[in-house]
C-alpha cells in the first residue's frame, strides 16, 4: 500500500514537471498550433495514468494500479539516475 503512494507521489512530481514545461512553452510561444496536438496527447496520457491509478486503487486493483503508475515512473526514474550519474561522475563529452 505504501509503495503505491510512493509511486503516485513520484508520478505527481513528473506530472508537475510536464505541466511546467507546457505552461512555459505557452508563454514563450514554443507550444503552438503546430505541436499542440502532441502536447494535448501527452497531458491526456499523464492525466489518464494519474487518475486511472486512483480509480483502479479505489476498485481494489492495487497491482494493476502500480503497473499503470510504473508506465510513467520507470522512465522518470531512469532519467533521474542518468542525471545523477552525470553529476557524480562528471564524464568527458569529447
Amino acid at each position: 500500500m505504501h509503495f503505491f503512494w510512493i509511486l503516485w507521489g513520484f508520478d505527481a512530481l513528473i506530472s508537475l514537471v510536464i505541466l511546467y514545461f507546457f505552461f512555459v512553452g505557452l508563454a514563450d510561444g514554443t507550444v503552438s498550433s503546430f505541436n499542440i496536438r502532441i502536447w494535448l496527447l501527452l497531458l491526456g496520457a499523464v492525466a489518464v495514468i494519474m487518475l486511472g491509478s486512483l480509480w483502479l486503487r479505489a476498485h481494489h486493483y492495487l497491482l494493476v494500479a502500480k503497473i499503470v503508475l510504473g508506465i510513467l515512473a520507470i522512465p522518470g526514474l531512469m532519467y533521474v539516475l542518468y542525471m545523477l550519474m552525470i553529476l557524480l561522475f562528471k564524464p568527458r563529452w569529447n
